[in-house]
């Protein structure tokens, strides 16, 4: 028998809220069966909870959801895995450039944080009054 979940069975793998699947759903990332009554009942598959793994991971990566569903639905069709792969590492390489960017600038706000700190404890003990935070 093959293994299948229902939406608030993934909502609590991943702790996500079930809108929030119904949302990768509607952008193709998902695609559940459906049963029950006029089919209102969502069952996924393996396939779908894999894809809603790789979802999460891409977006801790920071693609974003259409990168995501691109570089995963790469993996579901047959085509050349290099090409995926390539494409991948193209996606991972203008995010790393965009978390460096991001990361230089934080760290250029922290050491001008830390000169002005450094002034106004100069100014500060020049009043004879006590400094405060770090």
């Amino acid at each position: 028998m093959t293994t299948t979940y229902t939406i608030g069975d993934l909502a609590r793998e991943f702790d996500l809220t079930t809108r929030a699947i119904r949302f990768y759903e509607d952008l193709g990332l998902l695609q559940p069966e459906r049963s029950g009554p006029g089919g209102r009942s969502r069952v996924y598959t393996v396939r779908d909870r894999t894809r809603l793994k790789l979802t999460l991971r891409a977006k801790r990566l920071g693609l974003s959801l259409t990168e995501a569903k691109e570089i995963i639905d790469m993996y579901d069709s047959p085509r050349d895995t290099g090409a995926q792969l390539t494409r991948f590492l193209d996606v991972l390489a203008v995010h790393r450039q965009q978390v460096e960017e991001q990361m230089a600038d934080l760290q250029a706000n922290l050491d001008e944080i830390k000169e002005h700190q450094r002034e106004a404890r100069v100014l500060l003990k020049k009043t004879g009054a006590k400094t405060h935070a770090s």
